[in-house]
């Protein structure tokens, strides 16, 4: 049996501690800046939560335990990403666990693609493989665009298709016809770059 933790969120929907990580997620799942952490005893929940949340949350530049979340950004989670050479040029994306690192998917290249099209190609992708793994992790990206076009349902590109990009557009058909078809409860966040550093499933060209 897991011991008991108690999490405290500084900053959330409802600041407090809560006893589960469920409650906590609640509270800081989208919310700009969220601040929370687990504590193995009530005590130390109590005394945390009176106190400077940053000397207790690790940020991203230093070593971190393994756990649920740290610092200002849900580490359990996955990441996408998506990498253009050229627009028009060879696309591709993946989608890579925030914790681990480790690369989970990794389509392309593909000839003449965008990067706005590669980033909503990765979110959709990462929705039907989570769904389909019934896991319950939130997917960050960091393109607004992207999550903009998947709330919608529709991939607003103004590319046109050639023969060159087909493939390209059968996935973006294939992926709409997803978002058209399939319900989710996955959490698709926004990757604060600037405070964060740059997201995990990052090609690093740039």
């Amino acid at each position: 049996m897991s011991k008991q933790k108690y999490y405290v969120v500084w900053q959330g929907l409802k600041p407090g501690i809560y006893t589960s990580w469920e409650e906590c997620k609640i509270q800081v799942t989208g919310v700009e800046n969220a601040r929370y952490k687990s504590f193995i005893s009530k005590e130390e929940a109590q005394k945390a939560f009176s106190d400077n949340p940053w000397k207790y949350i690790k940020r991203k530049d230093k070593p971190v335990r393994k756990s649920v979340e740290v610092g200002d950004y849900i580490i359990n989670s996955l990441a996408v990403d998506a990498a253009c050479s050229g627009n028009p040029g060879k696309m591709e994306y993946r989608g890579v666990l925030v914790e681990t690192h480790e690369e989970i998917f990794h389509i392309g290249p593909l000839d003449d693609g965008t990067n706005n099209i590669g980033e909503f190609l990765a979110i959709v992708h990462g929705l039907a493989f989570l769904k389909q793994k019934n896991s319950d992790l939130s997917i960050y990206s960091d393109s607004v665009n992207a999550i903009k076009w998947v709330n919608n349902k529709k991939c607003n590109t103004k590319l046109k298709p050639t023969n060159r990009n087909q493939a390209i557009f059968d996935l973006i058909s294939r992926a709409e016809q997803w978002l058209q078809t399939n319900q989710y409860e996955t959490s698709i966040l926004k990757w604060e770059t600037e405070q964060w550093g740059e997201i995990p499933a990052d090609f690093g060209r740039k």
